[in-house]
């Protein structure tokens, strides 16, 4: 048997329940995971609500990505063997002690990485590497302005911009995520007010960020926060700029498209989990780049909390009420 928190009905974390279950058998082209960790990332609040791209059929476990050890395969899977360590992009079905997926989700782990920090590394990190590297192709020596600097994808971004050469600056809500922000690696942090901002506190936000350059303005602007952040973090961009469109915690904005002509930027989507689908090479080189950057110590999950898979539905509320810093983890 196997235990699975699962959604039953439409609804936020308190609707979910702990479910005792028969052990699936991996198919044609699949394997079944023992599950060591999940990670905890925004989606998982959105899907169990029906508000995310995917609405998988109920009964269903969120968690998109999982580490553990290959516990059985299917037919026609000759890539991987039994007791291997992995992790998984499952896109649901991860917060369960095991899991069934496809093969071509799968990927080997270095031997030295524990399964905590493999839980929390690809989609953070995967995410962040291809808003940077393959959308923006940002250079070595450019601004990077990180809207949500103290969350998973966040402080992912902070380590990937300084490995890659750029002058990162962060935007939070608190002093105390600003001084985590300088802590992964950020030159400087800017503390922008919560709720609603109207016309002048946009305004006074989007001069603070021109500040950080001396008027020069952002090369790249990596939004995970959306809503009312999002046009200041736009007008402060510099000449060519390009602006990586990654979560809506705070809300989708609307953007005066003006100011794109007038910067002569790019707004650009970023569905890294699209992208791995459909480009699984793309995908595949990515993630070896990244374990090369976690082997060298240049990358590192920065995991805050972790909580057993009975306490699984805590991790989501703080997710989903923006306290979180840093990267929460599911432990079987």
């Amino acid at each position: 048997m196997m235990r699975a928190l699962r959604s039953h009905a439409v609804g936020g974390p308190e609707t979910l329940s702990l479910d005792e279950l028969p052990m699936p058998e991996p198919g044609k082209g699949e394997v079944r995971i023992k599950v060591e960790a999940a990670g905890v990332n925004f989606p998982d609040t959105l899907i169990i609500r029906d508000l995310y791209q995917f609405k998988p059929p109920r009964p269903f476990s969120p968690g998109g990505e999982v580490a553990g050890t290959i516990e059985a395969l299917g037919e026609g899977v000759t890539h991987l063997i039994e007791g291997e360590r992995v992790i998984a992009l499952t896109g649901h079905g991860g917060f369960s002690t095991h899991i069934v997926t496809g093969a071509h989700s799968v990927a080997k782990i270095p031997d030295a990485m524990p399964f905590t920090d493999a839980a929390a590394f690809m989609m953070t990190y995967a995410t962040s590497y291809y808003a940077l590297k393959n959308r923006a192709q940002m250079k070595s020596g450019e601004s990077l302005f990180i809207l949500g600097a103290a969350g998973g994808v966040g402080t992912a971004s902070i380590e990937l911009g300084k490995a890659m050469g750029a002058k990162v600056f962060a935007g939070v809500s608190s002093e105390e995520k600003a001084s985590l922000a300088r802590e992964m690696g950020a030159d400087d942090a800017v503390v922008y007010p919560k709720g609603e901002l109207d016309r002048a506190a946009q305004k006074e936000f989007s001069n603070a960020l021109k500040g950080l350059t001396g008027g020069a303005g952002i090369d790249v602007v990596y939004d995970a926060v959306g809503g009312a952040y999002a046009e200041p973090a736009l007008r402060a961009m510099a000449w060519e700029g390009r602006y990586l469109v990654i979560g809506f915690p705070a809300g989708i904005p609307s953007i005066p498209l003006n100011l794109t002509l007038l910067k002569n930027c790019q707004i650009m989507g970023v569905f890294w989990g699209a992208f791995a689908m459909r480009d699984p090479a793309g995908h595949l080189q990515n993630m070896t780049e990244l374990f090369t950057m976690y082997a060298e110590g240049k990358v590192k999950p920065r995991i805050t909390k972790t909580f057993p898979l009975e306490e699984a539905a805590k991790a989501l509320v703080m997710l989903q009420d923006r306290v979180a810093t840093g990267k929460l983890v599911i432990t079987m």
